[in-house]
């Protein structure tokens, strides 16, 4: 049988060592006490806003697979960024009522206060729409379009249905998108346009007032998204 040892004694802490404990590892304030989620909301203030991502017509989200992929390369979290696909037959304003409950899932999911939106060709369309006539100016920080036929293009006429409808100039549906103010509420707006941009035409359709609208080099119209020089201003704007 073990014999049973002594009780330990236990040293004096002296006054230094608790001051020095204190300084190191202060008690929390009573704000901090008091909201349990103010870390997490201190978290999604600092990171960067949520990016979405919008396809044009007969497109899908991989086209997005390039820039996502430098976005994140630089920083950027892959739980910020945000590839949304949608049916690109169905008219621009179905598609915008759709964007509508997509972005408002994005800020649900990162506690974010506002997105930006990066998109390419009809997507422009749609979520112009959106920003303009269902309210998301106030949740949308910059707006980019890439190739968007913002007043739009003749090509339109080679291809059928509602969304192709929406995007013949002088159209109902790009009528009412452009009566009036084109760049609506404090959004960042930047527009991208090629010389070489056979879809999209004329090549002035792009332009909106109140935008910083940009030309680039020769670029074909589905080369946008993929393009290094292209990502660099689109990452700047948006910042």
């Amino acid at each position: 049988m073990k014999p049973s040892r002594a009780p330990r004694a236990t040293a004096p802490v002296s006054v230094a060592v608790l001051t020095l404990v204190l300084a190191v590892y202060p008690a929390p304030s009573a704000a901090a006490r008091t909201a349990p989620g103010a870390g997490a909301a201190a978290v999604a203030a600092a990171a960067p806003d949520p990016v979405v991502f919008v396809h044009g017509w007969n497109s899908d989200d991989s086209i997005w697979a390039t820039m996502a992929g430098r976005f994140r390369t630089d920083g950027w979290p892959a739980g910020r960024l945000f590839q949304w696909s949608y049916p690109t037959g169905q008219s621009n304003a179905t598609t915008a009522a759709g964007l509508a409950a997509e972005i408002d899932r994005v800020l649900a999911a990162t506690g974010a206060a506002k997105v930006d939106l990066v998109t390419h060709s009809m997507g422009s369309l749609s979520s112009r729409h959106y920003l303009k006539s269902l309210a998301g100016a106030a949740k949308v920080d910059a707006w980019v379009s890439l190739a968007g036929p913002n007043h739009g293009t003749n090509t339109a006429y080679l291809c059928g249905g509602a969304s192709c409808a929406d995007m013949r100039p002088r159209s109902p549906f790009l009528t009412a998108l452009n009566t009036g103010d084109e760049t609506p509420g404090a959004t960042r707006y930047a527009t991208w346009r090629s010389p070489c941009d056979l879809v999209v035409s004329p090549q002035s359709t792009v332009v909106l007032t109140g935008a910083v609208n940009h030309v680039t080099p020769c670029l074909q119209h589905t080369a946008f998204p993929t393009d290094k020089a292209v990502y660099e201003q689109v990452r700047a704007h948006i910042g």
